[in-house]
């Protein structure tokens, strides 16, 4: 028999049951969203993206990356402590495929649902993948590479880093290419710029040096474009080259012909698609587990077409706050 002590007890445990379960309803929920990086104009654009998606599906997003893309130290650190917070999800670029691995099982026994974008990771515990379709990237610029060269000559990689999956496969991308479809054509030398503009813009005056008969350049990601092309400028170089992803200074180097051409991807896409595969698991769907979003070349003459500028010119002000 229970006495009016205790039934008031009970009645009290509900009560604050039904208070803490009402203010998780009216509260936000939260996506922790982790790039590789915070400098580079790419993830910018994902962070717009991210927003984009956030506003329309009224959750919040924690936006927070190391300083560098090499830093996976500090990029672990914040996944824990995103984890520890208990965000309601976490859309994570892993800077390194392996190291990164321990994290996102966590999250995944913590039972906070876990989307990868950019670059992949060597674990199954992830509901959605979200990244370019990195190594077909990489094979269109090796065609355009062939292409210009017709179908002859020496060229060299400046690549970015071992370890981080998405430039690696589009450095495959470009190396099979080569080697399969255009025989006369040899990769004389590779290098890597760690994700740093500096470092890229030496690691390619060296190759220039070294190689004084050069015939062409790929970099194959942003900061590695760029260190490439002021290389190829400083020495007044006619080699040609092929970049990867797109700033300001890039698209003028390309209006310059400077670079001919450069392969590039999505990343506003990509930051509003990671958001809603996470709402969608939360919501309690399936969202679908690999999501390739096609990359595009693009050449001087595709600067104006409506299709190219929305790609490369998203309004990073409206979503961001900021120019």
């Amino acid at each position: 028999m229970n006495t009016p002590k205790l039934k008031l007890s009970r009645r009290g445990v509900l009560l604050s049951a039904m208070a803490l379960s009402a203010c998780k309803r009216d509260s936000k929920r939260t996506i922790a969203v982790i790039p590789k990086g915070r400098a580079h104009l790419f993830w910018q654009s994902v962070h717009a993206g991210a927003n984009k998606a956030a506003m329309e599906d009224n959750v919040e997003i924690i936006w927070n990356g190391p300083s560098t893309e090499t830093d996976f130290n500090g990029q672990l650190q914040i996944v824990e402590a995103m984890i520890n917070r208990r965000v309601d999800a976490i859309a994570l670029a892993p800077i390194d495929k392996k190291v990164m691995v321990s994290v996102v099982d966590r999250a995944a026994r913590e039972k906070i649902p876990v989307v990868i974008f950019d670059s992949g990771v060597d674990t199954e515990n992830f509901v959605s993948q979200v990244a370019t379709d990195n190594y077909a990237a990489g094979q269109l610029a090796a065609n355009r590479m062939g292409e210009i060269l017709g179908g002859k000559g020496k060229v060299v990689i400046v690549a970015v880093q071992v370890g981080a999956a998405s430039t690696m496969d589009r450095e495959k991308g470009f190396e099979d290419v080569i080697k399969d479809k255009f025989p006369g054509i040899r990769i004389v030398d590779k290098r890597y710029g760690l994700a740093d503009f500096a470092k890229s813009r030496a690691i390619a005056e060296n190759m220039l040096t070294a190689f004084s008969d050069l015939d062409g350049m790929f970099a194959s990601n942003e900061s590695s474009s760029v260190g490439a092309a002021q290389a190829l400028k400083a020495r007044q170089s006619k080699v040609k080259m092929v970049g990867f992803d797109w700033s300001p200074r890039l698209l003028d180097d390309l209006r310059e012909g400077l670079i001919d051409s450069l392969v590039v991807q999505h990343p506003f896409k990509m930051g509003y698609e990671s958001v809603k595969s996470a709402v969608a698991k939360l919501n309690g769907q399936t969202p679908q587990k690999i999501n390739n979003i096609a990359p595009k070349l693009i050449r001087k003459e595709d600067l104006d077409k409506p299709e190219v500028k929305e790609q490369i010119s998203p309004d990073l002000k409206k979503y961001l706050g900021e120019g």
